[in-house]
């Protein structure tokens, strides 16, 4: 019997540097501290989001320092790039928001770029924020090389007074001292002692999301979502990626063989029973596009239907990812879900193994733990992204509803045309119990960039409203959002949406039973309106965000930027 050829593990760096005719490629590249020995090994670009931007992404210079150690020590060549990253932290609230949904893109095209380029074998990627996560397994599908993704790590709690913090703390703090039920001196014991070093913020947030939904899509190694960011456990775990990498190039794996609809609903999955962020349904739709693979909204629905709710997290639930970290991470959960038969366990992952041998070896949580909770006993019993229709998203919308307020809210309209008017009109007590705030020209186009709502949904919270208010909008929110909200209305305002003809004291009914969205007056109303209607001017008509609004497509289908080309 013949015996299968041995894979080629310099498919693109042979182009790049073989021959005497590519001796200036080679000469460019002694200066950086190659060898000629160097040349003949599989090359490993390591894609790094360094910055000092933002806490999140702070330390990642010596994460790919330690990732390139793994790959030089299997027998590769590593090479060290950069690329962007945004804090969203930092400019929530703000204009400057608009480019958070923007990087994502920027990033995943700049990584593409640099591999394509380079010729590189294969590579790592490493992210540590909400956006750099999903556009390092955009840029890997499109590339389809051999390539492992690592995330940064999580941030430690911050404290005041024997009491944990994080980001979010901070945002309802500002709530709170708004609505008085704090001082501003409180506020800024808060403000000083919520984020205490490098890591990504510690709920289920869009990092701590991305990052399990990723290991469970197999681009990540068994448990590496669940690390403290400074830990010896994000050490190694850097260096085994890199080892990873080169043991793809042996065995002729590439992300091709491990993406599949199958492992995309393995991520939907865990996102679920972690009672993840929002925005995971936006990154996963835009990282099956990537691949080439037919996800749509509808998806999380009917994978939703059998999934429930099990880990008690912020910001809903009581738990940060470091005491989820403490008791085994996600890796207890997702033997749990594989023995309820709600992973598909025959799924190839970047071990070269399957979903299911990679979590055998592995230890149920300690008994008397409080933070995941058993199938028969969960805080859900089905999903908590409620995907919404109706006549005010006809293509789509998506609800956070954690069951705590409630499955239904009925209220009339507050219309604000941006998000700062809103978070001012909260923050001045002008929004009262039973409206239905609706923050509109948000979207991917409008925005442009589809901002995230956290700072007036936290102000909601801080000013004790969660359980009276819902906010409805075109844009998105944060992982770190709770309460009664809906986002990614499809279509968005500025393409003529009928967000776009609501009016202040229109009723609007939320129903999550029933997944409508629904604006509650006449058909014949609602079209004389948009007859009406006029399309505003873009807000950008230069640079990178003009181009992202021509580009972008609707929230619904990802908001990805070459899904018309």
């Amino acid at each position: 019997m013949a015996k299968n050829p041995k894979p080629n593990t310099r498919p693109f760096s042979s182009v790049v540097f073989d021959g005497i005719q590519r001796a200036p490629s080679r000469a460019m590249l002694y200066p950086v501290g190659y060898t000629e020995k160097d040349f003949s090994k599989p090359q490993v670009g390591i894609a790094s989001t360094w910055s000092m931007v933002t806490p999140c992404n702070m330390h990642i210079d010596q994460l790919a320092r330690e990732a390139a150690l793994g790959v030089d020590a299997a027998g590769g060549k590593a090479t060290i790039f950069n690329t962007i990253t945004i804090s969203d932290g930092i400019s929530m609230g703000t204009p400057g928001m608009k480019y958070s949904l923007v990087s994502r893109e920027v990033i995943a095209d700049s990584i593409e770029t640099v591999v394509g380029c380079q010729g590189f074998d294969g590579f790592v990627a490493i992210g540590g924020c909400d956006k750099n996560m999903p556009a390092c397994i955009m840029a890997m599908t499109r590339m389809n090389r051999a390539s492992v993704f690592v995330y940064g790590g999580t941030i430690l709690p911050g404290c005041l007074a024997k009491r944990q913090l994080d980001v979010v703390s901070v945002f309802e703090a500002v709530g709170q001292c708004a609505a008085k039920k704090i001082s501003s001196a409180e506020l800024h014991q808060v403000e000083s002692n919520a984020i205490p070093g490098p890591g990504s913020c510690g709920g289920m947030y869009t990092a701590n999301t991305m990052a399990s939904a990723i290991e469970a899509l197999g681009f990540s190694l068994p448990n590496s979502s669940a690390q403290n960011a400074i830990s010896p456990q994000k050490t190694a775990d850097c260096k085994n990626a890199g080892a990873a990498v080169l043991n793809l190039l042996k065995r002729g794996i590439r992300p091709s063989d491990i993406i599949s609809k199958e492992a995309l609903e393995n991520a939907i999955t865990v996102t679920i029973a972690l009672g993840g962020s929002t925005n995971a349904v936006l990154h996963l739709l835009a990282i099956a596009h990537s691949a080439g693979i037919k996800l749509t909204i509808d998806d999380f629905t009917r994978v939703g239907r059998r999934v429930p709710v099990l880990a008690d997290l912020k910001p809903s639930g009581r738990f940060l990812m470091s005491e989820l970290i403490a008791i085994g991470g996600i890796v207890p959960l997702m033997k749990t879900l594989l023995a309820e038969g709600l992973l598909h366990g025959d799924c190839l992952t970047v071990t070269g193994k399957t979903l299911r041998q990679n979590l055998a070896p592995f230890k149920a949580y300690p008994k008397g733990q409080e933070i995941v909770r058993p199938v028969n006993n969960p805080i859900k019993k089905d999903s908590h992204l409620v995907v919404l229709k109706g006549n005010l998203a006809p293509d789509g919308a998506v609800a956070k509803i954690s069951g705590k307020e409630g499955d239904s809210f009925r209220g009339k309209a507050r219309v604000f045309e941006s998000e700062e008017t809103a978070l001012q009109a909260i923050l001045e007590g002008a929004i009262k119990k039973g409206d239905v705030i609706v923050i509109r020209y948000e979207g991917p186009r409008g925005g442009p960039g589809m901002r995230e709502m956290l700072s007036p949904t936290s102000a909601v919270m801080g000013a004790g409203l969660g359980k009276d208010v819902a906010l409805i909008t075109d844009g998105r929110f944060s992982g770190g959002t709770h309460g009664f909200v809906v986002g990614h209305i499809t279509p968005e305002a500025f393409d003529g949406g009928p967000l776009a003809i609501v009016k202040n004291g229109d009723p609007i009914a939320i129903d999550g039973t029933r997944h409508t969205l629904t604006l509650d007056i006449p058909a014949k109303e609602i079209a004389a309106r948009l007859a009406k209607w006029k399309k505003p001017k873009p807000t950008a008509t230069r640079g990178v965000l003009a181009k992202y609004a021509k580009l972008v497509s609707t929230a619904s289908s990802g908001a990805v930027t070459d899904g018309n080309l």
